[in-house]
């Protein structure tokens, strides 16, 4: 065959957003940016491939035991998935939740898009939990020990009242 199966799925994924990256291009100039780390990636083709890619490789990890650091599915803590997911789509993230909070571009989280971090307090004023915004106000994460990543709504009020930044790559 002339194209592999993958590359033929990269260049059709880029096909159908390349105009919608045209018609983004006329939104004005980006929101306020912190750390250096993927700047050019957030309004570019690959980085809007990239959040995609990470969101379904944290789908296919729904169910995987959280554990303390860990980074594989063998166990995920938060910042692991994140770091995990988006390896996967080619993009070497931070491994902390507070350096991914720093090397991310802000946006205002009435713009979410699927692969956008979400960042909460949990009982502080310091940021200490992420996850990968999915779709329809849902995001997947690695919670806490006992459970598995799984789907949270940011309507809950638990996470609603704790969130406090959306990142972008």
């Amino acid at each position: 065959r002339f194209m592999s199966r993958d590359f033929r799925k990269k260049a059709v994924g880029l096909i159908l957003i390349l105009p919608i990256l045209f018609l983004a291009a006329c939104s004005g100039p980006p929101g306020p940016t912190k750390g250096k780390a993927a700047k050019p990636l957030a309004a570019s083709a690959a980085g809007l491939y990239a959040r995609a890619e990470a969101v379904d490789t944290a789908r296919g990890m729904l169910g995987v035991a959280y554990r303390f650091g860990g980074a594989d599915p063998r166990g995920f803590d938060c910042s692991g998935l994140v770091q995990y997911s988006y390896k996967q789509a080619g993009l070497r993230l931070p491994r902390t939740t507070q350096a991914l909070f720093r090397a991310s571009q802000l946006v205002d989280p009435k713009h979410l898009q699927a692969g956008d971090l979400v960042f909460f307090t949990i009982s502080s004023k310091k940021i200490a939990h992420v996850g990968i915004y999915a779709d329809n106000n849902r995001f997947i994460h690695a919670p806490s020990s006992g459970k598995g990543v799984s789907y949270a709504s940011l309507e809950n009020p638990y996470w609603k009242n704790r969130l406090v930044a959306v990142g972008r790559f």
